[in-house]
């Protein structure tokens, strides 16, 4: 797929996809969502990246969240069928399945569906025009219901999902929808940083460990174990001492043989 509203790059084992409609705020219409679907697949597929970024053109957004003007043309061009078989509601949710580790680069506002986007995300590096808004309820609209809670608890995801507020970066940063707040002059090289050391460590292992945490949201702490003992015993296995430790064992004189 040729890319008009999006770029993508690669660095050092880290997938980066930036949202590119700066002149609308990074809305995200149709293509650009269906841009954005396909690049993150074909970075999932690709051996030589361990994680992926997404971030939004220029200094200002994220991503404003739907494009409304495509959404009104929409409305008066095709039945509410129609308009259901046309787009894709799964997106998020097939982003944040994505086997290998996801990062957000909050590098401005993040409304509605981008607030969404940014919820199905792994993790989020914010700075201080990182704000948030979970703007549904205020339209009669209903969403990020299956991403939020998990992200920041349920009495934190019940208030912005109820209020429809927006959240800057502080309390964001406050409350764990960010887990860094840097300077926005810091932002990226913060980003890259992170994203480059998850891709450094052993792919099979940070994939198990995102599998396990997705399948385990909802089950006990028996179940949980049973579950990651299952997979390093039979899925794969932990790694044998000499080939975890090489570089301790070197330190210390002692022969992995």
């Amino acid at each position: 797929m040729a890319y008009e509203h999006i770029l993508v790059e690669r660095e050092d084992g880290v997938g980066i996809v930036t949202l590119n409609r700066p002149e609308t705020l990074n809305a995200m219409n149709r293509k650009l969502g269906a841009e954005l679907l396909d690049a993150v697949k074909l970075l999932e597929a690709d051996d030589a990246i361990g994680c992926l970024v997404i971030t939004g053109a220029g200094d200002k957004a994220f991503s404003a969240g739907g494009d409304i003007k495509e959404q009104l043309d929409d409305d008066r061009r095709y039945t509410r069928e129609e308009q259901d078989r046309m787009g894709n509601p799964r997106r998020a949710l097939e982003i944040s399945v994505c086997a290998k580790p996801t990062i957000g680069m909050m590098n401005g506002l993040a409304y509605g569906g981008a607030a969404v986007l940014a919820s199905a995300l792994d993790i989020r590096v914010g700075c201080e025009s990182s704000r948030f808004r979970f703007l549904a309820a205020a339209y009669g609209r209903i969403n990020a219901t299956w991403s939020l809670g998990s992200q920041i608890g349920w009495p934190q995801a019940k208030e912005l999902l109820f209020t429809a507020r927006v959240v800057e970066a502080e309390e964001a940063y406050r409350i764990g929808l960010l887990n860094h707040l840097v300077p926005k002059a810091q932002l990226r090289s913060k980003t890259m940083q992170m994203a480059k050391t998850i891709a450094g460590n052993h792919r099979g292992a940070v994939r198990g460990v995102k599998a396990l945490l997705l399948e385990q949201q909802a089950e006990s702490l028996v179940e949980r174990w049973s579950a990651e003992h299952h997979y390093t015993t039979e899925v794969m296995r932990n790694a044998r001492a000499k080939d975890a430790f090489p570089e301790f064992l070197a330190r210390k004189g002692i022969s992995a043989s």
